[in-house]
Formats: C-alpha cells, sequence, structure tokens
C-alpha cells in the first residue's frame, strides 16, 4: 500500500495526464484475474532477488515556473554497495561534479544511522504486533529490505480480482505483453492507530475520519495501468494517473491538476528482471501561475552484492 501522506507530499510536485475509460468486465475477466494473481506473486519473488544485487543510480530532479522558466535542475549520481550486511547508497556525482572523499563518508553515514533507525523502527513495529495477534504491518517486505527496493515498488497494490480489464495488446521492448486497467479499492489506507479508541484526542479522531474520507476518493479516481507477460506472469511495467484531486485540502492555496508516476523493469540478466527507472510528472497551480515537476531514476550496472565495489574520486576533487 502506498500511504496517504506520502501521495499528498508526492501530489505538490506532478504533471497531469488524460485519463484512460473505464472498459465493461469481458470474458476473459476470469482468466485475468488468475494471470494477475500469478504475476502479483511473481513480484513479490522479484523483489526479494533485489536484495542479491548492488547498483548505480542516477537521480533527475526539475522544476519549471510559468511559462516553462526553470526553477530547480539537479541531477545527482550515485553507487549502491554492501557493508556489514546494509545496502549503503554512496554518492558520486552531483551536477556533474565528483564529490570529495570527506563529504561522501559524511552522507553515508548519515545514511547508515538512518537506516538503523529504519530498521528498528520495522522491528519494533512487528514485534509489537506479533505480540498483539495482529497481521504484519500493510507493505511489511522484512525488516532489512534495501530502500531502494521499497522505493522502486512505491505501488504496494495488492490481489483485488474484478478489478482488471484487458485494455489490448502490445509491444514493449522485445516482448508481447497484455495491457491491463487496473482500478483500485484498497490502493490508498493508512496503517491502523493502534492506541484504543478512549486513548485518540478528539482532534486525532477527527483527523481519521477526515483522512478516511480522502483515501475513498483517492481510491475512486486512482487508475493503474500494468503492462504484463502472459508468458511468465510478470509485471514488466506500470503507470499510476490520479485523475482528479480538487478534494484534497488545502485547495484554495495550491491547485494540484494531476499526477503521473511509472516504474519499468529492465533484464540485465537472462531470466533476471530488476527496475529500470522511476519516471513521476506532475504539476499544480498557485497564483503566480502553473508549475511543472519532473522527477527521474535510472537504475543500471546490476551485479551481484557480493562483487566488491571500489569507489574512486578524481584527484581534483580532493
Amino acid at each position: 500500500m502506498i500511504r496517504l501522506h506520502q501521495l499528498i507530499c508526492l501530489a505538490a510536485a506532478l504533471l497531469a495526464v488524460p485519463a484512460i475509460s473505464a472498459q465493461s468486465p469481458s470474458a476473459e475477466a476470469t482468466d485475468l484475474d488468475a494471470l494477475m494473481a500469478r504475476a502479483l506473486q511473481r513480484r513479490d519473488v522479484d523483489r526479494r532477488v533485489l536484495s542479491d544485487y548492488i547498483l548505480d543510480e542516477i537521480e533527475n530532479f526539475e522544476v519549471l515556473g510559468p511559462g516553462r522558466e526553470p526553477i530547480t535542475r539537479l541531477r545527482r549520481e550515485y553507487t549502491w554497495y554492501v557493508r556489514d550486511g546494509m545496502h549503503v547508497r554512496s554518492p558520486v556525482k552531483f551536477d556533474g561534479v565528483p564529490i570529495p572523499e570527506d563529504e561522501r563518508r559524511a552522507y553515508e553515514t548519515r545514511w547508515i544511522a538512518s537506516e538503523k533507525s529504519r530498521q528498528k523502527y520495522r522491528a519494533e513495529r512487528a514485534e509489537k504486533r506479533e505480540r498483539e495477534g495482529k497481521p504484519p504491518a500493510i507493505g511489511a517486505r522484512g525488516i532489512n529490505e534495501p530502500r531502494f527496493i521499497s522505493e522502486a515498488y512505491f505501488l504496494e497494490f495488492k490481489f483485488e480480482p474484478g478489478n482488471y480489464y484487458l485494455a489490448g495488446r502490445e509491444r514493449l521492448g522485445s516482448r508481447d505483453v497484455l495491457k491491463v486497467d487496473y482500478y483500485p479499492k484498497h490502493l490508498f489506507q493508512e496503517e491502523d492507530d493502534d492506541r484504543p479508541e478512549k486513548e485518540k484526542s478528539k482532534d486525532s479522531q477527527k483527523r481519521d475520519r477526515g483522512d478516511e474520507e480522502i483515501e475513498r476518493k483517492m481510491n475512486k479516481t486512482a487508475q493503474v495501468t500494468l503492462w504484463v507477460d502472459p508468458v511468465e506472469a510478470r509485471i514488466v511495467k506500470y503507470t499510476f494517473d490520479n485523475v482528479w484531486m480538487d478534494f484534497l485540502p488545502a485547495g484554495w492555496l495550491v491547485k494540484i491538476d494531476d499526477l503521473h508516476a511509472s516504474m519499468e523493469m529492465g533484464q540485465p540478466f537472462d531470466g533476471v528482471w530488476l527496475p529500470h527507472d522511476i519516471d513521476v510528472h506532475g504539476s499544480f497551480t498557485i497564483a503566480t501561475g502553473p508549475i511543472d515537476v519532473a522527477y527521474r531514476r535510472d537504475f543500471s550496472n546490476y551485479r551481484r552484492a557480493d562483487v566488491t565495489t571500489r569507489i574512486t574520486v578524481p584527484k581534483g576533487a580532493r
């Protein structure tokens, strides 16, 4: 599942796309549900395999103001490696400038501290829910899952039979795939507040009711499109569109026009599918005019995590 507060933060930075109209369920619905059940199981397997690899990453971020005048442009390059069993994101270049050794090590130290804190929180939450006899928290995929995995799989949709519609057949790269429209009912759902109702303040209860209403409307207006390899039962690409968000708070200050996000898989090794890129576009309107935002991450140069990674910094950058 994707958390509501994460989406609202993301929605402040995204670009409008046209909606795809819903289709009536076809006679192939039962077969399509069976295919999607297998594809989502395969997706979980692929996600676990990711922990066996390290990679390089390029991150681009751009904000354009009225008249498409650039406000901010960033390009950052990283490499991922394993230290003491943890995947560490290490900066290589920012805007084409190599990162000095001391700054790189300082970044890695902050990253490791953040990851340890994240793992501790996940472990404590899992223990608490187990003591109370509750199932694992929504989206829990392992206490020590590397962050690039959870971020690459930013839409943690679950199997929802009857909500898939065959939109056609397409060619994606060298593969024949099925294009499937998915209209979720439970994609946006906050994790439950474990406190007893009597311990929640009136303000907290009011916020919870407001969040539930926003979640309901988010699910109603969201659409996910998936490209599925029917032979391997594998999702090779998906896109997310939220076609109407006028119900979000603070509409008088910021009007979020729409958002679009996608993740595409690649096959760096025979039979091994790993995330290739994440692409997010959006727009919102403020008093001075429209703002367009683009965010992209490209993942490449995958190699087994047991391969030694050395990071070298040019002499001139020291």
